[in-house]
């Protein structure tokens, strides 16, 4: 007959082992338990890019049949390209102002639609004619033109861009909005005697500076995400060493990001915010 306290001693000790045991390999096996477990699929991305001509690739070229413009080298079809999006609809378009997209473009839009992109408010605000009084025009004439543009910013455009950003909203209620500025244009030192004065080329890039306040305010109000492209294209413009915005060489290109601009500047830009 065994010794009743000794096999109590040895019951008592090995319950303990295997509680000690057990604890040990607890984690191991929860973790091999949460491994196990099938890997969740990642939601698909239905992305619509909308905008002018800054987002349909004017300036990158070569160009599909249509009168916008679009750019297969634009930043849009590169990010989709890089995402392996579901679907990709581009009916941004060259010219473009905030009630083309309001009247046009929202209709490529729905509740499936996951991610839209857009730059937009430009042409509204006076882009060419500021552009081209400054361009070719005296000083003076610039400084009207870009005080002109300045005035609209800061008064008109703002309902323009809410009223935007609403249709939207209205279209694609599931959707990322994310809303592009623009890059300033210019870099201010020597260009050349052909070139736009450095004051001229200074007082558009300020302006350019207070489009992108206004219209990241607005998207912000919105709910959306604002991307500036400005620090992307800093040392970039026209008049560096190696610019990412073309002059008037391009003619109806003039003033657009090339081809570099978009992947270079663009393509970051939205990136950065949307990974």
């Amino acid at each position: 007959m065994p010794h009743r306290p000794l096999a109590r001693a040895l019951t008592a000790l090995t319950a303990l082992l295997a509680a000690t045991l057990g604890a040990a390999a607890a984690p191991g096996v929860a973790q091999a338990a949460q491994s196990a477990k099938p890997a969740r699929a990642a939601a698909a991305i239905n992305y619509v890019a909308l905008g002018d001509s800054y987002s349909s690739g004017v300036g990158a070229g070569p160009y599909d049949l249509s009168t916008c413009l679009r750019s297969d080298k634009s930043y849009a079809p590169l990010w989709a390209a890089a995402h392996q999006v579901a679907s990709f609809t581009f009916p941004a378009c060259g010219g473009a102002v905030t009630a083309d997209v309001i009247n046009k473009q929202v209709n490529a839009l729905s509740a499936s639609t996951t991610l839209v992109t857009i730059t937009i408010g430009g042409n509204d605000a006076g882009f060419v004619d500021v552009i081209t009084s400054c361009r070719f025009g005296s000083t003076s004439t610039c400084e009207g033109a870009v005080n002109e543009a300045r005035t609209f910013a800061t008064t008109e455009l703002p309902g323009r861009l809410d009223r935007t950003y609403a249709a939207i909203r209205e279209k694609a209620p599931n959707a990322r909005l994310v809303v592009l500025g623009y890059p300033r244009l210019f870099e201010t030192t020597s260009c050349g005697a052909l070139a736009m004065s450095a004051y001229k080329r200074t007082i558009i890039n300020e302006a350019a500076d207070l489009l992108a306040s206004v219209t990241a305010g607005r998207a912000a109000a919105a709910g959306a995400t604002f991307a500036d492209a400005r620090p992307y294209f800093a040392g970039h413009g026209v008049c560096a060493a190696a610019p990412w915005i073309r002059d008037v060489t391009g003619v109806i290109e003039a003033y657009h990001p090339n081809a570099d601009g978009y992947r270079l500047g663009y393509l970051p830009a939205l990136t950065a915010v949307t990974g």
